[in-house]
């Protein structure tokens, strides 16, 4: 069983949308490939096959992206978080306040949004994530940036991202 702190946080459209990925690269994309990769054998002399070595070099992106998504799909919880309105955790949208300046971000996983958005995302490891998680509206917390320097960071929204 996974723990709320491994697991990824999905919608069920972010989950279906992932999923199809899987079963395609799983099924009609590793077939693809294994032809691609037996056509380009054919060629002859595999050291100056370009098609041999581009093929070989696809298909380990896209067995890389299987063990990703296969990880992702196995500790999703579909539907979001599970806590009310007003508190930060992972697939929330939040507003925070920086330097004087809004900003407007989800918490997460960019596998939540896809291509679908430019919302930004951060994701619940980093430094701002960590500091601002299971906080609720109106706290106020710090974080130590990258360069040493501590960040205040003041949390004026949370809401479930939809």
């Amino acid at each position: 069983m996974t723990s709320t702190t491994d697991a990824s946080f999905l919608t069920q459209e972010a989950y279906d949308r992932l999923k199809a990925e899987y079963d395609h690269l799983t099924g009609a994309g590793r077939t693809e490939i294994s032809r691609q990769i037996e056509e380009a054998r054919e060629e002859g002399d595999l050291k100056e096959n370009g098609g041999y070595h581009a093929a070989r070099e696809e298909q380990g992106k896209m067995e890389l992206r299987i063990r990703q998504l296969d990880a992702l799909l196995r500790d999703a919880v579909v539907g979001g978080p599970s806590v009310k309105e007003g508190t930060v955790a992972p697939g929330m949208v939040v507003t925070v306040e920086m330097f004087g300046e809004t900003e407007h971000f989800l918490l997460g996983s960019r596998e939540i949004v896809g291509d679908s958005t430019d919302l930004d995302v951060y994701s619940e490891k980093s430094p701002l994530g960590s500091a601002i998680n299971g906080k609720s509206v109106g706290e106020t917390t710090s974080y130590e940036a990258p360069n040493g320097k501590s960040i205040e960071v003041k949390i004026t929204q949370a809401t479930p991202y939809k």
